[in-house]
């Protein structure tokens, strides 16, 4: 078997090179399409079924192996292959405006990585553990990495690129110590011996360094520094696939380890309590500081930070209720996690893909050059504004829906007087949370999308291509399902949680059901309003005579575009919050209290959190000493080499005898 996937991979890559320039993208959407229907097929069956091996092999390192399907790897499947063609269809138009500026074999490697950064991530979540799932995960990595040096010739898409490519080593080393722990206290590398494992005794060490490697590329904070970096330097349809797909790797290996805790209230009573405050600490971090950036794709990496902490508040007072003994805190939690991640995919690549838009037009990302782009572009502004409603979490669409079950479980948690404490802060810190994103996208969408140019790119300005518009439309379809028809969204999610709490779903079916059915018809009545008031409105206007004029002015008579709020000003009173952990860099100068009559001034700044600093001077004070020691291994002779190749051999040897290895 393994042969065959050899095989079609070689003729994937092969094709790729071979097609012409401008048509790599339709090979690869192609080659794309296919693991996306494959993964589909493959998600029904386990959800008929339960679980499906594909296939099993054995390794020299950890022995006994196999790919699998159950019902938790099949809902990321379905989320990778959505995803993966919607990037792949977006990418058509993106990169048509670099045609010409780099050589067939760019673009060759570029598409090759992607369709590879697809395939790898579906290997993740199909492989049973240990060696697959480690080469599965590095593939991924180095992927990914390929993918956002599509611009290298740029110092700042380098400088990120070997940012991220570090984190993730740093986090592999975790995950790699993580299987090497399990595989000599069991035998085997599996993720089904972590069950076992746990029940051998002291359990933490091990839950806590695979937590820090899934947390990682979840952009866990303070493991979240890669992401501010990597995801405005990379290409927009990469930002997309790699925030809303890629990151939720993390979430699922984080959601493997909670599966594998039976009947152990104990531990999964602390493991939920870790991951509550994670989730509480993470996503107010990301969205303060999202609500402070003025660059789109900045504004949005750091959104992501937030997302994945909503969902690991979801997570952790899922496993709280469960350890508590309510199984309907549980299931809402798991549910409303689950039901989040696929939201948060959804909507941030529609949200990337509108950044690339604006990109692609404007070449800047900046929000302070922008503004009025939505009489330009009126198709990604209406998307936008779609997908921005949906991350505000307001309905009828899908943001509301997975955080409704989040609160649901909390308050459920109050009322039965279970983690009464927990819960409290859950609720505190997702209302929190809440505010302050429609806060950060009211800025978003109100700065770049409505008001008057501020640059002349932003006259010039025309709609994009119907490639990008349908590859934005078809996250925007289920989006829409998911909000208008909540009680249909929740029934494979439900069955999923059920798979991974081990309780039943009937429970929370029965529990929510009547709520959903509400949501529903709420939504449909609101929507049957708004159009027949529309409809009015239209019928009321065909006698009259409608004229346009100036927007009153407050009084001043000369109107100019620096009459209207900035990127900065907008979120000014948020930055007494955040001032603490920021590190700001500025360019220009603020107009001087003495200046009676100002001349012209130009000012930007860029909001970058401390940590990341902290973080980056600690790694590369780290990776310089460790290269001085490795310089001085370089003698030149090669008796030394050979002396050294002997002494590795040799620890080996040791190591094995004494059964560490």
């Amino acid at each position: 078997m393994l042969f065959y996937v050899l095989l079609a991979a070689v003729v994937a890559i092969v094709a790729i090179f071979l097609t012409p320039e401008r048509k790599k993208v339709w090979t690869a959407t192609a080659i794309t399409s296919l693991l996306a229907v494959g993964a589909i097929a493959l998600a029904v069956y386990a959800f008929a079924v339960g679980e499906v091996k594909l296939f099993s092999f054995r390794t020299a390192i950890f022995g006994y192996e196999y790919f699998a399907v159950d019902r938790l790897s099949a809902l990321f499947l379905v989320i990778i292959a959505i995803a993966s063609v919607a990037t792949l269809i977006y990418s058509r138009g993106y990169l048509a405006g670099y045609f010409g500026r780099y050589s067939s074999a760019h673009f060759s490697l570029h598409y090759t990585a992607l369709v590879t950064m697809v395939a790898s991530m579906m290997c993740v979540v199909l492989a049973s553990g240990g060696f697959s799932f480690l080469f599965s995960w590095e593939l991924m990595t180095i992927a990914s990495f390929i993918l956002i040096l599509f611009e290298a010739n740029r110092q700042e898409t380098r400088r990120a690129a070997l940012n991220y490519l570090v984190m993730m080593h740093i986090g592999f080393m975790f995950l790699v110590a993580g299987f090497v722990m399990l595989f000599n206290a069991t035998h085997s590398s599996s993720f089904d011996a972590i069950e076992y494992y746990f029940k051998l005794g002291n359990p933490l060490p091990l839950f806590v360094v695979l937590f820090i490697g899934f947390g990682m590329k979840a952009g866990l904070f303070p493991m979240h520094i890669w992401l501010p970096e990597a995801h405005p330097a990379a290409p927009s349809h990469i930002s997309a696939i790699m925030s809303g797909v890629m990151i939720k790797t993390g979430i699922y290996g984080i959601v493997r380890i909670m599966q594998a805790i039976d009947n152990d209230t104990e531990l999964l009573y602390t493991i939920g309590l870790i991951v509550l405050l994670s989730g509480i600490v993470t996503g107010l971090w990301g969205v303060i500081f999202a609500a402070m950036q003025n660059d789109v794709k900045r504004l949005l990496a750091y959104s992501s930070i937030e997302n994945i902490g909503v969902i690991l508040i979801g997570l952790g007072i899922a496993a709280v209720g469960h350890a508590g003994g309510s199984d309907l805190i549980g299931m809402c939690g798991m549910c409303g996690a689950l039901l989040h991640t696929v939201n948060h995919s959804l909507f941030k690549t529609m949200l990337f893909f509108g950044a690339g838009n604006i990109y692609s037009k404007m070449h800047t990302t900046t929000m302070n050059r922008m503004g009025g782009i939505a009489k330009h572009m009126p198709l990604t502004a209406a998307l936008m504004a779609f997908a921005v409603a949906a991350i505000c979490a307001l309905p009828p669409l899908n943001g509301f829906v997975s955080e409704l079950f989040i609160y649901i479980g909390m308050f459920n948690g109050i009322s039965d007087g279970h983690e009464v404490l927990y819960s409290v802060a859950g609720i505190i810190a997702l209302s929190l949370i809440g505010g302050i994103v429609v806060l950060a996208f009211t800025k978003l969408y109100g700065v770049v999308f409505l008001g008057s140019p501020r640059s002349h790119e932003v006259a010039e300005t025309q709609e994009v291509d119907g490639c990008r518009i349908g590859a934005m439309a078809i996250p925007a379809v289920f989006i829409l399902f998911i909000g208008l028809f909540p009680q249909y969204a929740i029934l494979p999610i439900a069955r999923v949680a059920e798979a991974v709490t081990a309780s039943d779903n009937t429970m929370v079916i029965d529990h929510m059901m009547p709520t959903l059915q509400t949501m529903s018809l709420v939504s449909w009545v609101l929507i049957a309003v708004i159009v027949a008031l529309f409809l009015l409105k239209r019928r009321a206007q065909r006698s009259r005579t409608i004229t346009e004029g100036p927007t009153w002015g407050c009084g001043f008579t000369t109107l100019n575009t620096k009459m209207q709020y900035t990127g900065e000003s907008f979120s000014e009173g948020l930055e007494n919050i955040g001032k603490p952990f920021m590190k700001d860099t500025v360019d220009g100068r603020t107009i001087d209290k003495n200046e009676i009559f100002p001349t012209r001034h130009s000012y930007d700044i860029r909001h970058k959190d401390k940590v990341d600093s902290l973080l980056g001077r600690w790694w590369m004070a780290l990776m310089h000493r460790l290269n001085e020691y490795i310089m001085r291994l370089r003698t030149g002779r090669v008796n030394s080499y050979i002396t050294f190749a002997l002494v590795f051999l040799v620890a080996v040897l040791v190591l094995t005898l004494l059964g560490i290895m």
